[in-house]
């Protein structure tokens, strides 16, 4: 089977750093994130620098440099939700499930993302899911909502 950063990158074939950010978007689109393997095939592909690709990426949340749990937990911390206790509601989840924001669970169960909205205020504190909303999130709701992912 073909390597595919490798058969992304053929599609790139003008080697200009413009291409970056395409790349490393549909590197992520195919891979889920953005492996150490994947920075190496792109920085000899364009000839830039490791830390200049990384520098670059970690910029935009929307790269992720850790492999993707089997379910995607975002919670929300914006205004509303925080107000309502969206930073007790993290304490407690990354107690739970013993990550922080960025990191995925020891057995790919779960990875957790901060976000800044959910356009959910009205109900919050909310948290997502995969693309499930949960809201008006407690302690006890947050634990037994979590029991009930594979």
């Amino acid at each position: 089977m073909a390597d595919p950063v490798q058969s992304i990158l053929k599609k790139f074939t003008q080697k200009d750093k413009s291409n970056l950010i395409p790349i490393l978007q549909s590197v992520q689109e195919k891979e889920g994130y953005i492996s150490p393997v994947a920075v190496n095939g792109i920085s000899k592909h364009l000839r830039v620098s490791k830390s200049n690709i990384y520098g670059i990426a970690s910029f935009y949340t929307q790269f992720k440099f850790n492999p993707p749990g089997r379910h995607s937990i975002k919670i929300c911390l914006g205004t509303a939700c925080h107000v309502q206790g969206g930073d007790f509601l993290l304490n407690a989840l990354q107690s739970e499930i013993d990550i922080i924001p960025g990191e995925t669970t020891e057995d790919a169960k779960f990875d957790l993302e901060r976000v800044a909205c959910l356009g959910c205020c009205a109900l919050a504190p909310v948290i997502m899911i995969d693309k499930t909303i949960y809201s008006r999130m407690s302690v006890i709701k947050l634990k037994e909502m979590l029991d009930t992912y594979e």
